[in-house]
């Protein structure tokens, strides 16, 4: 912990009320530092939370939290928040396995009202709140702190609209750190900020209004667009706002701390039952040059050294499996012009910038908008184009409606690339990608493939490319690959077939993905134990290798199927195969191993699948369990 003077009064946001106006802002310079050294040492996103250090402070210093709640969209700009709510004792302990959430959390303080690590959700989270306030006669505030890039997804705006057809008071801070929706600012548009928010202003704006209510509906509609279009020549915007029926204050400084303090004031006073957008502008990085000069602003970081700036990066030759995909779809698109990249604001994330920059006229970022990603793609695989659609497993979830309506009823060819499959360590639950297997192998037309290793990944994008009759997805996980030898780009899979790895005699493992590692190490343990061991790559979910499946369970004892995914899955998909092909009859004994019904907090990975019950120590144990078992399953006389 860095030693400070004022920073180590604060346990609690009622300690620095106390302060005057000069030690909150030596209070803020101390509690950016302290940011830069925890992160340092931690990773994590750092630029977004540098560039509201101001603002934290003058939120907490002006409303009385938590009593009135302060919801922070996504969560990346939450850390200042959490050092000086109470956990600034545990900040050193951030992303780590049994530590603090990179994220807001409800379990983990009274002062984060609202869980977050999905964007745009907080206006529509605090609408709910200043409802049930107003419903309970309760005069708290509510208050949602929203960046513009989450102001690209349609919740946002589903949320705004609906609010301002309200009239309970919610206040909505748009931190805009890196969109050009506001010109530049300075001293006269503070100086009008403090003015549209003052209740001189608003007085004579309800004077204005009551006077010409009483005058025909002509003049009255009249004098509220020329109170509008003065008010937008002078402070730079808001008719988008106000148009959703929010009352509109802004642009302001995000790091002038006063005038933050007293515009804040003026809206905690207004005697105004409705929505109000105070439009701050942030600077990404602020008060970090390494963060200010950087183009991703260090938006997310590994540990780094804090007078140089430079990150800590291990030594890696093997590639991501994030850039084999990048790689072998640009090796595609190079001799067919029909292939389209698109993504939802994730190009690095994906691999989609080094696609864009070999191919800019053909990727397409659309913001955080996986619902228009995927009608998007919809659109252009009607006109016979190969949309490859990459997606965070988790981030798909938000557009599963497009993916069944748009896509899978119409039996559209857009290719589904998903990334961050599995768990993936430090973003914990609000990231895992647990569930895509299941909900994408309910859905009819749909081939669903797993990659268990880098080699297997190029064969299924190949695969995906020469596939034009159906929607495919493939899903493969963040990190390293094994360095392997990679296949040919004409190098494709046969539809519905997966394959033999290891031989054995006795019990089968069939391992759907990245699991396939740990499932050889279990097999190689079974085997010094005597228990011939069979290991088997599925490949796909769906289709199903039915006779690949068949043999197996014709020549085993036992059989096991293994998935990174939650229950209603692969296994599932197996079982009720066999069940209709009247297998259990037979005296079977199978298992299934999947992820565990809970949510699983983050950690290293490693750590996080022996949490699940998925790793070699683990599979290794359901074999042995089962094999000792009297349990074989039978179907009852009901389905006989």
């Amino acid at each position: 912990m860095s030693k400070t003077s004022l920073l180590d009064k604060v346990n609690y946001p009622s300690d620095l009320r106390k302060f005057n106006k000069n030690e909150l802002s030596l209070l803020v310079k101390e509690l950016r530092q302290e940011l830069i050294d925890v992160v340092s040492t931690t990773g994590g996103h750092l630029g977004a939370g540098l560039g509201v250090v101001e603002l934290t402070v003058a939120l907490h210093y002006v409303f009385d939290t938590p009593k009135d709640k302060l919801v922070w969209d996504v969560g990346h700009q939450s850390y200042p928040h959490k050092i000086i709510t109470g956990r600034r004792d545990k900040i050193r302990t951030l992303r780590k396995g049994g530590g603090l959430s990179g994220f807001t959390r409800r379990s983990e303080s009274e002062y984060d009202p609202f869980g977050a690590g999905h964007s745009s959700t907080s206006i529509s989270s605090t609408l709910g709140m200043a409802v049930a306030k107003s419903l309970s006669k309760n005069s708290n505030h509510v208050i949602a702190v929203i960046g513009d890039g989450a102001m690209s997804a349609g919740l946002a705006y589903e949320a705004m609209n609906n609010a301002g057809a309200m009239k309970s008071k919610l206040i909505v801070i748009l931190n805009d750190n890196d969109m050009s929706i506001a010109r530049p600012v300075g001293a006269m548009s503070s100086y009008l900020a403090r003015l549209l928010s003052g209740k001189t202003y608003f007085g004579l704006r309800e004077t204005i209004k009551s006077i010409t209510s009483k005058f025909s509906k002509r003049f009255k509609d009249k004098a509220g667009k020329a109170e509008e279009f003065i008010k937008d020549i002078v402070t730079g915007g808001g008719t988008l706002f106000n148009e959703l029926g929010f009352y509109y204050v802004g642009p302001i400084d995000g790091h002038n701390l006063d005038n933050l303090i007293k515009v804040l004031n003026n809206i905690k006073t207004l005697k105004y039952d409705g929505p109000i957008l105070i439009h701050t502008v942030t600077k990404k990085g602020k008060g970090y040059k390494p963060a200010e000069d950087s183009r991703d602003k260090y938006h997310g970081v590994t540990k780094f050294d804090v007078v140089t700036g430079k990150q800590s990066k291990s030594k890696q030759s093997a590639p991501s499996y994030t850039k084999v995909f990048a790689n072998t779809l640009i090796e595609h698109a190079e001799n067919d012009t029909k292939i389209i990249g698109i993504t939802a604001a994730m190009p690095s994330g994906t691999g989609m910038d080094v696609f864009g920059e070999k191919f800019p006229d053909r990727m397409f970022d659309v913001g955080i908008a996986e619902q228009h990603a995927v009608t998007f793609a919809a659109g252009l695989a009607t006109e016979g184009y190969k949309p490859f659609v990459a997606i965070y497993s988790t981030f798909l979830q938000r557009a599963y409606d497009q993916v069944i309506h748009d896509v899978s009823i119409q039996n559209l060819p857009v290719r589904f690339a998903i990334d961050r499959a599995g768990l993936i360590g430090a973003d914990g639950s609000t990231h895992a990608g647990s569930f895509d297997i299941t909900y994408l192998s309910t859905l009819p037309n749909f081939v669903v493939m797993a990659a268990s290793d880098e080699t297997e990944l190029v064969k299924m994008i190949n695969t995906a490319v020469s596939i034009n009759d159906r929607p495919t997805a493939f899903r493969y996980p963040r990190g390293n690959t094994s360095n392997m030898e990679l296949p040919k780009i004409n190098e494709i899979l046969e539809i519905g077939k997966g394959k033999i790895v290891k031989e054995g005699k006795k019990v089968a493992i069939l391992n759907f993905g990245t699991r396939l590692l740990e499932c050889l190490k279990a097999a190689n343990q079974l085997d010094t134990k005597g228990i011939s061991t069979t290991v088997a790559d599925a490949r796909f979910a769906k289709p199903l290798d039915q006779k690949l499946i068949m043999d197996l369970c014709s020549n085993h004892e036992t059989i096991i199927t293994i998935e990174e995914g939650s229950i209603g899955g692969f296994g599932s998909h197996v079982f009720q195969m066999l069940s209709e092909r009247g297998f259990f009859d037979k005296g079977l004994k199978i298992r299934s191993m999947i992820l565990p019904d809970q949510f699983i907090d983050q950690d290293m990975p490693e750590y996080m699948y022996k949490t699940a019950g998925l790793d070699a120590y683990a599979i290794e144990q359901k074999v042995l369990n089962t094999l000792k078992s009297n349990i074989i399953i039978h179907k009852t006389k009901q389905f006989k």
